[in-house]
């Protein structure tokens, strides 16, 4: 099983990025895929989540900037990102919780099995 992160990079304030989640060895559509975030310093903070079920979720702070969507064709999961901030510069990452996770456990880290590498996300001025 590997999750591969893909699509960071540096972008201007206000600009916008869209981040992959491609998988390896499994389906996604079987799971919930969540996106978390770590700036240096800092603890993996929740970002977002699509259950296996295509409802979502998103962290309070990022609700309206953030969609998540996924693509069973493809075996993927998206993070489309817009008006980037300073504040949303980090590593993100995709990990993947069984599909049956009740949500409650799906906004911490600790109710993800798998992970992928991550992908570095820089903001400018």
């Amino acid at each position: 099983v590997q999750l591969q992160a893909s699509g960071g990079g540096l972008v201007q304030a206000g600009g916008s990025l869209r981040l992959s989640c491609a998988a390896s060895g499994l389906l996604l559509g079987d799971y919930a895929v969540g996106w978390f975030r770590q700036a240096p310093g800092k603890e993996r903070e929740f970002v977002s989540v699509i259950r296996r079920g295509g409802t979502a979720a998103y962290a309070t702070s990022l609700k309206g900037r953030f969609t998540i969507s996924r693509d069973n064709a493809k075996n993927a999961v998206y993070l489309q990102m817009n008006n980037l901030r300073f504040e949303d510069a980090a590593v993100y990452y995709c990990g993947t919780a069984p599909g049956s996770s009740i949500i409650s456990t799906l906004w911490s880290a600790t109710g993800y099995s798998a992970w992928g590498q991550g992908t570095l996300v820089t903001v400018s001025s």
